[in-house]
């Protein structure tokens, strides 16, 4: 949880390729983080990452991209602060300990992947058209609706 100083980190998961209902999807996602104040944490790459973050920096966000290498050039162009971790795939736990709370956009396997180290965490995990494993990944049917889920996850 985030200190009465600090904004919220939300952390945003998902397809790593998407198609343009996603892709508004997540760009919707991006700006309504950004209006709440919040802070974006994503893996900084494409597809969901790149329309997250460009939805962000539309309505004025900060955006922190947290890449599988070790080169900045990687992040996509909507990326404030990348931070390279040289991890690959590992670097998904990176963005878990790292975020609040998150929302996951679409995705496959590696979402999968990451909503489970989610809540093996105890990070409360927002579906906005992903993966709904279980009672403890709560639903949310638009942008606006996740990110005010994903606040009052963190507020207790």
């Amino acid at each position: 949880m985030p200190s009465a100083s600090r904004k919220p980190f939300i952390g945003v998961i998902g397809a790593g390729q998407c198609n343009s209902e996603i892709t508004t999807k997540a760009f919707e996602l991006g700006q309504e983080i950004a209006r709440s104040g919040a802070i974006l944490v994503c893996g900084g790459l494409g597809g969901v990452m790149r329309a997250v973050s460009k939805g962000a920096r539309a309505e004025g966000g900060v955006t922190i991209g947290v890449i599988p290498g070790d080169s900045k050039e990687d992040a996509n162009e909507y990326i404030d602060y990348p931070i390279c971790t040289g991890m690959g795939q590992a670097r998904n736990l990176v963005i878990i300990n790292t975020a609040d709370v998150l929302i996951a956009v679409a995705g496959q396997y590696g979402t999968l992947s990451e909503i489970g180290f989610a809540r093996k965490s105890g990070k409360p995990v927002i579906s906005l058209g992903s993966w709904e494993i279980d009672d403890s990944i709560v639903r949310a049917e638009n942008a606006k609706e996740a990110v005010q889920l994903a606040l009052q996850a963190i507020q207790g």
